[in-house]
């Protein structure tokens, strides 16, 4: 990344009164990024949405002295930046009119790769919600294993879904409402550096120094909702940053669930309320959700070799075991090293063809399906 450009890409994003649909309307007028800083207030005043006063602004406001310290701080701490004119920017969040034109993350910078989840709802998560997340969760890393699960490192379902992500080899993303000099809450310290560990990444629109406070966190709920193929909203009261992710979600064309619960229940009721107005899908379980997103089931390689293997006999393993240490083997050294007469090997050879677990290639040469 040139140094001068993000130096400009930061600048525009720390302008007081330019929000990110103002940002682009300026970015589009002027060609680019740098010609915010560079034109003179005549021209911008004229651009839609921007006028005398935001003209002035832009033109007698000191922000490259502060960007140049937060180039400093993402050097330092190995901080990726994404604008929304590159190819590293979500795509799926890029179709959000609102969205910020420049966020930061830490950990993995892939934000395209495979279907995104957004799992949200109440801080003042139950046993029942608890034990639905991590249910659900469990079952989709089963069926689509490249799928990361979005939330917001916040306490409750947040939190809950993120440890269900990486105890289930899922990837998972936290979309958090300050700079990335710090996490809060900070007795989830833990559980973000896990986060990244595992190829997820903690991600924000805000420079460091910032701190949480209660607006961050609302707008940071479009870019949980926008990022996400599907929001699914865990548990939730009648109000909450849930139900703000959801509407938010909707307002973006994408799908959202929900779970039921009794109608007595107070962290219920804010699911049962966005079913009953035909705001969120009613689900149960995961094959649910994937049935109505028309996700197909791609079994995690692992589990079918599990399952697979469970049926094998001790002379079939053998020869798995054989094959899985070289790139093919000739039959007569597989009947060597595996210790198995040729004319049984011949037949077990067959059986594991049609198991779909070895490949014979030609002059009698077999390998182990990758």
């Amino acid at each position: 990344m040139n140094h001068q450009e993000l130096r400009y890409q930061i600048g525009v994003t720390l302008i007081k009164g330019i929000g990110p649909v103002n940002a682009r309307k300026l970015i589009s007028y002027l060609g680019g990024v740098e010609a915010v800083f560079t034109e003179k207030p005549e021209l911008l005043k004229k651009i839609p949405g921007i006028g005398e006063v935001l003209a002035n602004a832009i033109s007698t406001q000191q922000v490259l002295q502060r960007a140049d310290a937060e180039i400093e701080f993402i050097e330092r701490y190995k901080i990726h930046t994404h604008f929304f004119t590159e190819s590293s920017y979500p795509y799926r969040l890029k179709e959000c009119e609102d969205a910020p034109v420049l966020i930061y993350s830490k950990g993995t910078d892939d934000f395209n790769t495979g279907r995104y989840l957004a799992v949200v709802g109440t801080r003042k998560i139950t046993p029942y919600g608890k034990e639905l997340c991590q249910s659900i969760i469990q079952s989709l890393a089963q069926t689509q294993p490249e799928l990361t699960i979005v939330s917001g490192l916040a306490y409750g379902v947040d939190v809950a879904a993120h440890k269900a992500a990486i105890d289930n080899d899922l990837r998972t993303f936290s979309v958090v409402a300050h700079g990335l000099d710090r996490i809060y809450p900070s007795t989830h310290q833990s559980v973000a550096k896990k986060i990244i560990e595992t190829g997820g990444s903690i991600i924000t629109e805000y420079p460091s120094q910032t701190n949480p406070d209660a607006p961050n966190f609302v707008e940071r709920n479009r870019i949980v909702a926008g990022m996400c193929d599907a929001t699914l909203v865990i548990e939730s009261g009648l109000k909450g940053g849930s139900l703000i992710t959801a509407e938010l979600a909707n307002g973006y064309n994408r799908d959202v669930f929900a779970i039921p619960g009794r109608i007595s229940d107070t962290q219920s009721q804010g699911c049962n309320n966005l079913i009953y107005k035909n705001q969120a899908v009613l689900i149960q379980t995961a094959s649910d959700l994937e049935k109505f997103m028309n996700w197909d089931a791609q079994m995690n390689s692992r589990t079918v070799q599990q399952k697979l293997f469970t049926s094998l006999t001790s002379d079939e393993e053998q020869i798995i075991n054989v094959l899985r240490a070289e790139e093919s083997v000739y039959i007569n050294a597989l009947a060597t090293k595996s210790k198995i007469p040729l004319q049984k090997l011949l037949g077990l050879l067959i059986q594991l063809e049609f198991k779909g677990l070895i490949h014979s290639l030609p002059g009698s040469h077999y390998k182990i399906v990758s």
